[in-house]
């Protein structure tokens, strides 16, 4: 067990402390179990205004920490933050990632080939047909299904997703305890047993509106892309397209009836510039996901030698040039690239445009909640 846990949970359950606060108070504190023992003078020195502050100061002085901590663990409740190497790598790369999540089940490297599959409570017999194909081709083919564990869109991908076999999350607008809405709870239990229950919330959290939007970052985050099966012009989904896009993953919209309140926040998002989508093979190919079964196995056989070594030690979630690599390496050019296509073929690195890498910092083996 890692005692400094507790104390980031500790921080996440004071309202207006997120990723931003979170983030100073561990530069000027160093960690945080010493943020969240220091003074009030010290505290406000660093920057927490009044208001937070009088929260800090009240959950402090109510809540054990100890004793949420102790519920977690009995609830099997795994908490991970920015420093474990479990915390999912593309999550990691976004701007102000969630401090602490919550998670529910079993998460694993091959999770890092995920895509969300999001759309409107209110589904039709086409767009459930549709999302059923989407999910259970992508199960098919060893991609993750991410998606909220909502009435309509949601729960036909992840039930479809698991009944291929393959792997599903699902990201919560309330605490993992919480199966919202209700009648999912089964679906949930499934869920645990075959991908995992994810929240930046706390145990304990009640569902509220308020809750979604901030979740559908986590989804978007998580994914290489995002396809929208059906959406009004207002639904939710719309939301986790935009945050997508702002996060550089692909978008897909399903087309529809031009005339159809349901198609009217897909036809939209293709007229924006999302790809329509129209098999499943189109997002295996743009998103070179039908080298998933390839990348797995290059990890496994073929061991990285110094070459590989000293190229990951200069890369980070930081896209560097090739040429840049060569100069901090001091190795030959001839070396260096092929050295990098070969740790891209086994998921070590990723190229992202322009002759530019970043390191995918992701641990071997898969980790289980007991």
């Amino acid at each position: 067990m890692n005692d400094d846990k507790r104390y980031w949970v500790g921080f996440n359950l004071v309202k207006g402390i997120g990723a931003a606060r979170m983030r100073l108070l561990l530069d000027v504190f160093g960690d945080a179990q010493t943020a969240w023992n220091a003074p009030l003078e010290a505290l406000q020195e660093a920057g927490l205004g009044s208001k937070v502050l009088e929260t800090l100061q009240k959950i402090r002085s109510t809540v054990s920490i100890d004793l949420i901590w102790e519920r977690l663990q009995a609830q099997g409740i795994r908490v991970l933050t920015w420093e474990d190497d479990e915390y999912p790598p593309r999550l990691a790369e976004i701007s102000q990632p969630p401090p602490v999540l919550y998670v529910r089940g079993t998460l694993t490297p091959e999770d890092a080939w995920a895509v969300a599959v999001v759309g409107t409570r209110r589904i039709t017999a086409y767009g459930k047909q549709v999302a059923s194909e989407i999910a259970s081709s992508l199960a098919g083919n060893g991609i993750t299904v991410v998606s909220g564990l909502a009435r309509g869109v949601d729960a036909v991908a992840h039930q479809a997703a698991l009944q291929a076999g393959g792997r599903s999350l699902a990201v919560l607008g309330c605490g993992v305890d919480r199966i919202y809405p209700p009648e999912h709870r089964r679906l949930a239990e499934h869920m645990i047993e075959q991908g995992a229950l994810i929240s930046d919330y706390a145990p304990g959290t009640p569902p509220d509106s308020a809750n979604f939007p901030p979740r559908n970052r986590i989804i978007s985050g998580l994914v290489r892309a995002v396809i929208v099966v059906e959406a009004g012009k207002s639904s939710g989904a719309l939301i986790t397209a935009a945050f997508a896009a702002e996060q550089g993953r692909e978008v897909f919209a399903v087309p529809g009836n031009i005339y159809a309140p349901l198609c009217v926040g897909t036809n939209l998002l293709i007229q924006q510039g999302a790809r329509p989508y129209l098999n499943c093979q189109d997002v295996l190919e743009i998103l070179n996901l039908a080298q998933v079964t390839e990348q797995r196995s290059a990890r496994a056989v073929l061991p990285a030698d110094a070459v590989e070594a000293q190229l990951f030690s200069v890369l980070s979630n930081e896209p560097l040039h090739i040429d840049e690599i060569r100069q901090q390496t001091e190795l030959p050019i001839d070396k260096v690239s092929a050295a990098l296509v070969m740790m891209e073929l086994k998921g070590l690195v990723r190229q992202v445009g322009g002759m530019q890498y970043i390191a995918v910092r992701e641990s071997i083996e898969p980790y289980e909640i007991e």
